[in-house]
């Protein structure tokens, strides 16, 4: 009789053995489902964002517009600090930090900027500006308008004769001391130049400025020598020369006291990008992908650089405006990823 209740007993915890750990499996798969997931982490990391703000106005401008943006759309943390290209590409190279660095003009800070890419420590996520031609030769726009055939410097020997009343017209370059000067006189020996333009080489660029205005002012016919992003190229009207295809070989002898048989190049482009420390790309990658859209139309730089010059007027107004006014362009840079 004992042989038989303990049987039975054991049969009965047989048969709900099985019972109960299908009931176990299901309230743990049921805890599971009805559990919280992990948050996602935060679109711009848990530390301050920190960009790096340069002295020159253009990168101040940049660094910015791209705080107030990111605050603003993406509700980031930012700290804006001192940087220049140096201190700022040993510091990314070696602690990535600072995480941005909008203007980076990264053929000057070359040793650098090399090793820290080989390191993997930074990356450019994409130019600052749409343009990669800093330098050139320009004409006025009423000069344009009244020659539309004028659009490239291979153009000028055939138009200069018919400007100025058949004089010498006018070349404004830049300081004598300045290496662009050395380029241009070599560059109007290479268009055939010599006895159509009178190259005038102001002692500073605060001189250079004034002969441009007064000039325009006068509407004179005058070609001038310039660089972007700048100022000067919005408060006036002009319009760039095509000086066509750099040539390496021939930039360097235009770049010589010697050299003997000039032949046109373009000037050297620049390599000037908005660098993020590597850390952004995997962490942030969000953010790295605002940065990846961010490129600025030269023009639209040298407009922010001509209401800086306007009494009163400061970086961080400027930049205010920028984002109040200009949606249509930061909101590309914000992309579907903006909220």
């Amino acid at each position: 009789m004992i042989f038989r209740l303990l049987g039975g007993a054991l049969l009965s915890l047989v048969l709900l053995a099985p019972a109960v750990a299908q009931l176990t499996v299901l309230d743990q798969a049921q805890d599971n489902a009805g559990g919280v997931s992990a948050a996602p982490p935060p679109v711009c990391g848990t530390q301050p964002l920190a960009i790096a703000r340069m002295s020159w106005p253009s990168a101040a401008l940049l660094a910015e517009i791209h705080a107030r943006v990111l605050a603003s759309q993406f509700g980031c943390d930012i700290k804006v600090i001192p940087g220049d290209l140096a201190a700022t590409g040993s510091s990314m190279g070696s602690t990535g930090q600072p995480a941005v660095a909008p203007e980076m003009w990264v053929n000057r800070i070359a040793e650098l900027w090399n090793p820290a890419i080989e390191a993997q420590m930074v990356r450019p996520a994409a130019p600052s500006y749409v343009e990669t031609s800093f330098e050139g030769w320009f004409i006025p726009d009423y000069v344009g308008a009244a020659h539309p055939e004028l659009t490239a410097a291979a153009g000028l020997a055939a138009a200069l004769p018919t400007l100025n009343g058949g004089g010498k017209v006018r070349f404004v370059s830049c300081p004598p001391d300045w290496a662009c000067a050395l380029i241009n006189r070599n560059l109007v020996r290479a268009y055939g130049l010599g006895n159509l333009v009178e190259i005038v080489e102001p002692a500073n660029r605060f001189e250079m400025d004034n002969l441009i205005g007064e000039a325009v002012s006068r509407q004179e016919a005058i070609v001038f020598y310039y660089w972007q992003p700048n100022a000067v190229l919005a408060q006036f009207g002009f319009r760039p020369l095509d000086m066509g295809a750099y040539d390496e070989a021939n930039a360097k002898c235009l770049a010589s006291l010697s050299c003997p048989s000039p032949a046109p190049s373009a000037f050297a482009p620049e390599t000037v990008v908005t660098a993020l420390s590597e850390w952004v790309f995997t962490d942030i990658p969000t953010i790295a992908g605002y940065f990846q859209r961010s490129a600025l139309p030269l023009a639209e730089m040298n407009g922010l650089l001509a209401q800086l010059n306007l009494p009163g007027a400061t970086i961080e107004g400027v930049a205010d405006r920028f984002v109040a006014e200009r949606g249509d362009i930061w909101r590309q840079w914000v992309g579907t990823e903006g909220p």
